[in-house]
């Protein structure tokens, strides 16, 4: 009787991935052992056309599915490509693992085809990196790599794989493992009762609590436990971008997106209210320049509490009541505290909170009503997003890439429910990554619509991976606005210099032809009712769709920086 063959390194490592829940790995076929197991046992494969491209889409696949990611490349040139997407997983604190082919390990230190030192490369880019060069342990390591991933603050972990170790057989494990450690938050944490109850006594007694809600939000189960907060103490509500979707914007509690403050935006309208707060409670945010208008936003006699499971960020800029945690377990405890206490003063002031964030709702749109009526022959985003609302459904996960595209999607659209998911790079916020975290969502939800608004100069950075989208069966719906100039570049060294570089303005490109090059339906868009109609057939359609919006040059979003701008507007 034969006995059964041990399995190599690379089918265990397939099979440790199956036993984590993962179904989909980004890849252009390497290492090829590990995918050719992974394929073998019904894990999909979505080549991408460039490992940067391939980072973003797990990235994106990540924030949507609520899942650690993964992605593959092969060593040298293409590792070094997956630096930029795991550098912005690591600032948006994105699961993200990357399995990456090493040289072989006897071929180590010699100049072997493509070899550096992988170690050195992610180190600044990851929250853990290993190279495994034991066949005995590969199942120990690539759990330390998914708890690395999903633990703590959610990151990127790095797995080197040499390639002659992946084709050796792997010996049964010392120790079994059996658990699946792919969801996040891996471990739910909140702190403990004292704490607690010293902030809903705080929040109780207030005169004018606000919260801001960052990115954090969207792990696991907070975003519910915000909703009952919301409600409970009739606390009015800001998110960051990265916080966006946190809750109903069409909740009268709910105060939209509070980053953006410049002219005609929601946040001008709301800066009364976030000015009379006497305490404010973060969650889930960094407190970085782009979710406090350059720290400015938090006024300086307010108290603040700050959620956060990073203990680092908390006091970073504010000094704070420290409650380090899962967002969600603690604001559930927090909720739970907070019926203990007198809440007369938070139901007495509801009314007149709500009045006044109507009040900025109401202002804002008669604000881009007027802009738009003064602008007919033009069309400018702020009419895009207006039709693209019209179309959206709770379900509808919405893109966007970094630059104007990200200000458009946040500033303009609201949510329609707790946990509408509204994804962008705004970690380090790079260009051309929103096409490929389009990708990746879809590829999450392949049952619900996912839409991208991209400028067509982030869009030049990725436009290869309509090829991807088409190939791997992945409608997803593509808004290419496209003003000919570099937006922000221009009008950011505009208001700085008084002029700007040669750089700015680009060549025409026909974007819908590229589209169709690449087996893409695409339509040019240069009039409304072409727009609305564009939108239809998108989002009644089964495959993908390109539409290329011609959009006015002079048009730039609500930041604060472009007061000064308004009489180019």
């Amino acid at each position: 009787m034969n006995s059964p063959s041990i399995p190599t390194v690379a089918e265990r490592i397939a099979l440790a991935l199956k036993r984590h829940g993962v179904d989909v790995i980004f890849a252009q076929s390497l290492p090829s052992a590990v995918i050719l197991a992974a394929e073998a046992i019904g894990i999909r494969q979505i080549a991408y056309r460039q490992e940067n491209m391939g980072g973003a889409m797990a990235d994106g696949y990540a924030r949507r599915k609520g899942r650690v990611a993964v992605v593959a490349a092969q060593n040298g040139p293409a590792a070094t490509l997956l630096v930029p997407p795991l550098a912005e997983a690591l600032k948006a604190s994105v699961p993200v693992i990357a399995l990456v082919q090493d040289v072989e390990r006897n071929q180590a230190d010699r100049n072997a085809f493509q070899e550096l030192d992988h170690l050195d490369l992610f180190r600044v880019c990851a929250k853990w990196v290993r190279r495994v060069i034991s066949a005995d342990r590969i199942d120990d390591y690539v759990d330390m790599a998914f708890t690395a991933a999903a633990s703590g603050r959610p990151g990127p972990a790095v797995l080197l794989l040499p390639a002659d170790l992946l084709r050796e057989p792997a010996p049964p494990a010392r120790f079994a493992r059996n658990s699946s450690l792919g969801s996040i938050p891996l471990d739910l944490t909140r702190p403990n009762d004292n704490l607690i109850q010293d902030a809903a006594e705080r929040i109780a007694s207030a005169r004018a609590p606000i919260a801001i809600v960052g990115g954090g939000i969207h792990n696991g189960q907070a975003v519910t436990a915000l909703a009952e907060l919301q409600e409970l103490a009739n606390l009015p509500v800001f998110t960051t971008n990265m916080g966006k979707g946190a809750v109903d914007e069409y909740h009268p509690l709910s105060a939209g997106v509070i980053t953006l403050t410049g002219p005609r935006s929601l946040g001008r309208h709301c800066r009364d209210l976030i000015d009379d707060a006497d305490l404010v409670l973060l969650v889930g945010t960094r407190t970085n320049q782009n979710g406090t208008d350059s720290w400015r936003l938090i006024p300086q006699t307010a108290s603040v509490i700050h959620v956060d499971v990073d203990p680092q960020e908390i006091g970073r800029t504010y000094e704070a009541i420290r409650l380090v945690g899962d967002a969600g377990e603690t604001l559930s405890a927090l909720c739970a505290f907070l019926e203990r206490q007198d809440l007369h003063r938070r139901r007495a002031n509801r009314k007149h909170v709500e009045a006044l964030i109507a009040a900025a709702w109401a202002s804002f749109e008669d604000d881009r009503r007027l802009l738009l009526d003064a602008n007919k022959s033009l069309l400018r985003p702020e009419l895009v997003m207006v039709e693209l609302q019209s179309h959206l459904t709770p379900d509808t996960t919405v893109v966007a890439d970094a630059s104007y595209s990200s200000m458009w999607i946040v500033g303009q659209l609201r949510s329609l429910k707790s946990g509408m998911r509204f994804i962008s790079p705004r970690g380090l916020a790079g260009l051309g990554w929103g096409l490929p975290l389009a990708i990746g969502a879809k590829a999450a939800v392949p049952q619900h619509p996912v839409v991208i608004v991209v400028g067509d100069g982030g869009f030049a950075h990725s436009w290869a991976e309509l090829e991807t989208l088409v190939r791997c069966n992945l409608p997803v719906i593509v808004i290419l606005l496209n003003n000919g100039i570099l937006g922000f570049q221009k009008h950011a060294e505009t208001v700085k210099f008084g002029r700007f570089t040669s750089a700015c303005h680009l060549n025409p490109v026909d974007h819908a032809k590229i589209a169709e090059a690449c087996g893409c339906a695409a339509m040019r868009v240069h009039e409304r009712s072409d727009l609305s109609a564009a939108l239809d057939r998108a989002f009644n359609g089964d495959g993908p769709l390109l539409i290329e919006v011609m959009t006015s040059p002079d048009a730039f979003p609500p930041l604060s920086l472009f007061a000064q701008l308004e009489d180019v507007a």
